[in-house]
């Protein structure tokens, strides 16, 4: 039985150790983050594995909005051809979790235990347990859920399974209550109630800096692309523990429905930057500002959006809602 270093043991190793070329999964729950996370780790080490995995709660709990966004971003845009995601929707609904590593479709190697495709569960912040088990078995189990199971990605994913609001999720999965009207992303009122903190894009002085924040990107002379950016952390919010440790992924639902998945970076985690891509954030919000790709921002951009500072609210531990609306 595994008890310690379960990423590695169960999700790193493998890879990097034997030929395989598949990771099929089924979990109770999941993150968008955890998958990216995963994929991005599996990328540094040169392994080119493929995830498919089944949400098996999705059936009776749904699944949050951040977490399907996040989803059918990985799976379209981010890792097309490493990530497939879906949801059980036929009753009964699966707890179960399940590791099965394939090479060329044949099952070699499996785990069975309690934990959750989550960060949370793969790291220091839970206690689980994982053992290996029979791969031919385990994998049968996966395929014969394939079809009660449709896509992220499916034009009717979002009817056959409850998409909720993360606030509403939220709760509902903490036994609070019971799960509100599903509804397509609301205004910030959503999240009142929640851990909530706002940050300036400006600096101490009032400017909006040309070679840093938005703008760490606009230094030619180092060959850099000009959208790179990051969101710089104040003291008190570095120093708290609002956003996760390095290097821990956590998904940004912005007010206008896209999905960032982030981290923080620099000495003590004092900004929050995209780690796929540095250049993601530069190009939301040049995007947000009317402004064309690569653009220098001024502090004039801002002032005539309306708006200078983001407010960000704590959903969860790997999920947070960033709203950058103007009289929103």
């Amino acid at each position: 039985m595994i008890t310690t270093n379960l990423f590695d043991e169960i999700l790193l190793k493998p890879a990097t150790e034997n030929p395989f070329d598949e990771l099929c999964i089924v979990s109770a729950y999941a993150t968008g983050a955890m998958a990216f996370s995963h994929l991005n780790k599996l990328s540094e080490k040169g392994s080119n594995i493929k995830i498919s995995l089944i949400v098996g709660m999705s059936a009776s709990d749904g699944v949050s909005k951040s977490n399907h966004r996040s989803f059918q971003e990985l799976m379209l845009k981010t890792y097309p051809k490493n990530f497939e995601c879906s949801y059980l929707f036929k009753a009964p609904p699966v707890h179960s979790k399940i590791y099965v590593w394939k090479s060329a479709g044949r099952p070699s190697l499996s785990f069975l235990g309690s934990a959750n495709y989550t960060q949370n569960a793969f790291s220091l912040n839970q206690r689980e347990a994982m053992a290996p088990c029979d791969p031919n078995i385990a994998n049968d189990y996966f395929v014969k859920l394939i079809d009660q199971a449709i896509y992220c990605t499916h034009q009717d994913s979002e009817a056959l399974i409850s998409i909720y609001k993360d606030k509403i999720f939220r709760r509902f999965s903490k036994g609070k209550e019971p799960p509100g009207v599903v509804d397509k992303q609301g205004p910030r009122s959503n999240y009142v109630g929640l851990p909530h903190i706002k940050i300036s894009l400006l600096d101490n002085s009032g400017e909006l800096p040309s070679r840093s924040g938005l703008n760490w990107g606009q230094r030619p002379e180092e060959g850099r692309e000009p959208n790179q950016a990051y969101i710089r952390l104040p003291s008190e919010v570095y120093r708290s523990d609002f956003f996760p440790e390095r290097p821990t992924q956590f998904t940004v639902l912005t007010d206008d429905n896209k999905v960032l998945i982030c981290s923080r970076a620099q000495d003590n985690g004092k900004a929050i930057h995209t780690p796929h891509n540095n250049s993601l954030i530069g190009e939301y919000f040049r995007n947000r500002l009317g402004l064309k790709s690569g653009a220098l921002i001024n502090l004039t951009d801002l002032q005539k959006y309306g708006r200078s500072d983001i407010d960000f609210y704590k959903i969860d531990d790997e999920t947070y809602y960033m709203d950058f609306a103007v009289n929103g």
